[in-house]
């Protein structure tokens, strides 16, 4: 019975309870879309990071990550690779990497050089989707150079110049020779554009007297979720003396994360200040529901009614208005949520910028329980919190003093 009141006292004034429930409605359809395609946005920023040279997982010597050093490699990597891409289907690039300095006629800087396989690299990196001047390397044993347009303006050079390169072997012996400047690349990214060279692995492994060790095989997952399985499955492929370790994203790119769980910290502080205005506007409208009823409590305190059970009606009549207000704003939110999650969603210029650096052009929400579900749950919670101040006050009406209130 006191369901069936409550759901009739709530619709006693309908426009109130409408634009209540409106209020609640698009509260939660704004928390549901904007937390969709907030978490989205960040599978789409690691993705696209990973994507441009990192890649999602990574096969190394263990301590290379902490202290990279020449002579922390693996032996026969290209094998490794070959048998892991063969036994889990994923994209598998072999690297190998130091330092030198590289020469042209006018001037010297000091670089980061990688060898790469020319046929598998772009199947990890969207590095060589870049090169607007000049080609990617062809043949692995090719004495060409690949650099960034900005060390190239700094170095002073362009497509067909020579590069002297000096640096050390694994070995300690003098690492020398002289590439061709195959093409240029614009990652976008001015630390890769400015102190990174690649070359053909080969060439790489001649030059720095490698004997056929690299210092990591690179491999993209088919997608970031799919990544930590993918990382358990190489783990039962390599070798069992545990010197091999399989390293995700977060220990990569650490500094991505910290980023990210900054940008959460902001998102989340936003959004509990728009659950809160929300709440606060709600709150009135409860609060002045129970004042305009004073003399209707008075009257059910007069006829024996406790104020405990008026207050727990009033407690129902704010949730089921809650509850209509979320199932609203849930539907509405599902809807909108669930079209950008098809179709994407894009910014103004972003098509531009993607296909200058060879990203995807449009943002999807990410669609699950917890994205959706989130915002909804932090308005019942604070929603139905701040309904206890108007139901607390009837404990204070007193019969006689209530029904002479007019």
């Amino acid at each position: 019975m006191i369901l069936r009141l409550a759901w009739r006292n709530i619709w006693r004034n309908p426009r109130r309870t409408w634009l209540t429930a409106a209020a609640i409605a698009f509260c939660s359809t704004l928390l549901i879309f904007s937390i969709t395609l907030q978490l989205g946005g960040y599978d789409m920023m690691i993705d696209n990071a990973l994507r441009t040279y990192t890649g999602h997982l990574q096969v190394q010597r263990e301590g290379y990550q902490e202290k990279p050093r020449m002579r922390t490699d693996i032996p026969h990597a290209e094998g490794l690779a070959a048998r892991i891409h063969e036994a889990t289907g994923a994209a598998a690039s072999v690297r190998a990497q130091g330092f030198a300095l590289a020469s042209s006629k006018d001037r010297s800087y000091g670089v980061l050089v990688v060898g790469v396989q020319p046929r598998h690299e772009p199947e990890v990196s969207t590095l060589p989707g870049t090169v607007h001047q000049g080609r990617f390397f062809r043949d692995t044993r090719a004495q060409e150079a690949l650099i960034g347009t900005v060390l190239a303006r700094n170095l002073k050079v362009g497509v067909g110049d020579e590069l002297t390169l000096l640096g050390n072997g694994r070995d300690g012996s003098v690492a020398a020779t002289v590439l061709t400047v195959a093409g240029l690349f614009d990652s976008g990214s001015t630390d890769l554009d400015r102190g990174m060279m690649e070359m053909p692995l080969g060439t790489f492994q001649e030059v720095f007297s490698m004997e056929g060790g690299a210092h990591a095989i690179v491999l993209r997952a088919a997608s970031l979720d799919s990544a930590p399985a993918l990382a358990d499955r190489i783990k039962t492929l390599l070798p069992p003396d545990g010197r091999v370790q399989v390293l995700e994203w977060d220990r990569l790119m650490p500094g991505l994360k910290q980023l990210i769980q900054a940008d959460k910290l902001n998102g989340w502080f936003i959004y509990g200040a728009l659950v809160l205005v929300v709440t606060l506007s709600i709150t009135n409208t409860f609060l002045m529901a129970v004042l305009e009823r004073t003399r209707e409590f008075g009257i059910l305190l007069a006829l024996g009614m406790s104020s405990l059970r008026i207050g727990q009606l009033v407690m129902l009549e704010s949730l089921l208005l809650i509850l209509v207000g979320l199932s609203i704003g849930l539907l509405a939110g599902g809807l909108v949520t669930a079209y950008f999650a098809h179709y994407g969603f894009t910014y103004p210029g972003m098509e531009e910028i993607a296909a200058q650096f060879n990203f995807p052009t449009h943002v999807y929400p990410q669609v699950s329980a917890v994205a959706i579900l989130l915002g909804p749950s932090a308005i019942l919670v604070f929603t139905l919190a701040a309904a206890l101040y108007p139901a607390l006050r009837i404990r204070h009406l007193q019969p006689v003093e209530a029904m002479s209130r007019i």
